[in-house]
């Protein structure tokens, strides 16, 4: 659960192909998986398209937030890449070719040159615009990319990553796994939930306030179905959080379930 040493992750997905269908978001369910192999799990995620205002906007409350944010896609250097001017404009600071990016971007076109068996040509036309990527707000870290070397950038909870997954996903998770270890709860943290057949979630309500009162430390949730292939109609209802706390609250919510008479199918346990 999110406590005030435990912020909240979130996940912006920036581009215009996403939002029209020209391609499927992956970047959701991906992050979702990293975050549950170590314990976490994601608070909020938001899309947005490719106009700079829009992403601005998005990019300013996430900075104003503290939650710890990935935000793929639009750090390039083509004109529909906004995400990097976008950020800078949100913080209020300029932007500059930070060093370290510089380098590791060159290093990149000298490879290239090598595979391509021709000169590597620094003062290029191309060559030079394509520092253009490793130009980031001012005081930004970089997040290194393994995959071809050109770096996304971090400033404070706020992480940025290409919209490619190739790169992206190995990239949050260096992210994950150096920055933020001490927050992961491997094996620490489940869910237990019961099949509830024949009532409505207006009728649970009330029970699942009570679990949530008496068990702050949980989060009761109720995830009904209509036509399940094993179940039928029905209502997943159950508690997340710390074995101890679930353990407690779960009682809790058998017990209520037994004063309503309703029928119970099977116990789940998720990790």
């Amino acid at each position: 659960m999110t406590s005030p040493s435990r912020p909240a992750i979130g996940l912006v997905i920036v581009g215009d192909e996403i939002l029209s269908g020209k391609r499927a978001d992956k970047h959701l369910p991906r992050l979702i998986e990293l975050l549950t192999e170590r314990g976490l799990e994601l608070g909020w995620a938001e899309y947005v398209g490719d106009k700079p205002e829009r992403i601005t906007d998005t990019l300013r409350r996430a900075f104003a937030s503290g939650d710890i944010v990935f935000s793929c896609g639009g750090i390039g250097a083509t004109p529909d890449d906004h995400t990097r001017q976008c950020a800078a404009r949100a913080l209020g600071v300029e932007l500059e070719l930070h060093p370290g990016a510089e380098r590791l971007i060159r290093e990149r076109m000298q490879d290239v040159a090598r595979e391509q068996g021709v000169p590597y040509e620094p003062d290029r036309p191309d060559n030079i615009h394509r520092l253009n990527m490793g130009v980031f707000p001012k005081g930004a870290t970089l997040i290194p990319n393994p995959y071809n070397k050109i770096p996304g950038f971090t400033v404070g909870t706020v992480h940025f990553v290409p919209g490619f997954p190739v790169m992206a996903w190995p990239m949050m998770q260096d992210v994950l796994d150096t920055s933020y270890a001490h927050l992961f709860r491997r094996g620490a943290y489940i869910e237990r939930s019961v099949i509830v057949f024949g009532s409505m979630e207006a009728t649970l309500t009330p029970l699942m306030e009570q679990v949530e009162r008496e068990h702050p430390h949980v989060k009761v949730f109720s995830l009904p179905s209509v036509d399940h292939p094993t179940y039928g109609r029905h209502i997943d209802l159950g508690v997340k959080g710390e074995p101890a706390h679930v353990d407690l609250a779960y009682r809790t919510l058998l017990e209520g379930l037994g004063l309503l008479k309703v029928r119970l199918g099977p116990e789940l346990v998720r990790p």
